[in-house]
């Protein structure tokens, strides 16, 4: 039996114990979770790494996955557009069940193996893309049929697993082992092992986006300000990086039409 799946016989009778109790439990599992990021450190910085040699100027980050995995990949390929004005054109996510599965679970889709193969096709995967595969089992059929056909393809491919015998972490190129174990909710892979690939995701994305020059002096300078908040946010990072004035940084960026590094730039090249 897999690991994520087993049974811990310490929360067999957790349904009786006091409120308390059971999330003093769950957040002790979620604290795991992370502890499993921190033993796939080399494997993350490695594969982003490779990822960050391969992608270029015009390669794609594809995601792919299944019900929970599936999910926190998407989430993760949104966030990319407004941190770090990733281009919307230049990532895809292949999810079992299509977007019906965002609103209501398809559980089924997974089982899939022909949709994975067909779905991972129609992006037209290449040379210069990289797909991220995820799977808590790393047995899922969806994910194993796109993992394998984006690797025939010529595709790199990063997977991420929670279980060390799953078949995912061979199937990849760069394999990220994400140990989180057996669940406190038996079998319930969205509590340890989602927060596992969730963290790992984020660690991995952001270490990207540095290497392809996304960052510049610890600041999101290609964020996209698109309301108040980010506006507000934008302002700050001028003034914070060039030590101009607020009324400096607001004509700055109306002249840069709102790009943080066109108005940081300028206002430097006056000083």
């Amino acid at each position: 039996m897999e690991e994520t799946e087993r049974a811990d016989e310490t929360f067999r009778n957790l349904e009786d114990q006091k409120p308390a109790a059971i999330l003093e439990a769950l957040l002790a599992g979620q604290r795991r979770a992370l502890d499993a990021v921190e033993a796939a450190l080399p494997a993350i910085e490695r594969a982003a790494e490779a990822a960050a040699l391969r992608i270029g100027s015009a390669g794609r980050l594809i995601y792919c996955g299944a019900g929970t995995s599936g999910r926190i990949g998407l989430l993760d390929a949104m966030e990319l557009g407004p941190t770090f004005d990733w281009p919307d054109e230049r990532r895809q996510v292949v999810l079992a069940g299509g977007e019906a599965s965002l609103m209501r679970s398809r559980e089924g889709a997974e089982d899939e193996t022909h949709m994975g193969r067909e779905m991972l096709s129609a992006v037209g995967a290449g040379p210069h893309d990289v797909l991220l595969a995820l799977a808590a089992s790393g047995h899922t059929p969806f994910t194993l049929a796109a993992a394998g056909t984006a690797r025939a393809a010529g595709a790199l491919t990063i997977g991420l697993a929670n279980n060390p015998s799953a078949p995912l972490l061979a199937a990849c190129e760069h394999p990220i082992l994400l140990r989180t174990g057996s669940e406190v909710l038996a079998g319930s892979t969205r509590l340890a092992a989602g927060t596992a690939q969730k963290a790992a995701l984020n660690l991995f994305s952001t270490l990207l986006m540095i290497r392809l020059g996304k960052v510049f002096r610890g600041r999101m300078v290609d964020m996209r300000p698109t309301n108040a908040k980010l506006k507000q946010r934008a302002h700050r990072i001028v003034q914070d990086v060039v030590g101009c004035s607020p009324d400096e940084a607001a004509r700055a960026l109306e002249a840069a039409r709102g790009s943080i590094r066109e108005a940081i730039l300028a206002l430097e090249a006056t000083r």
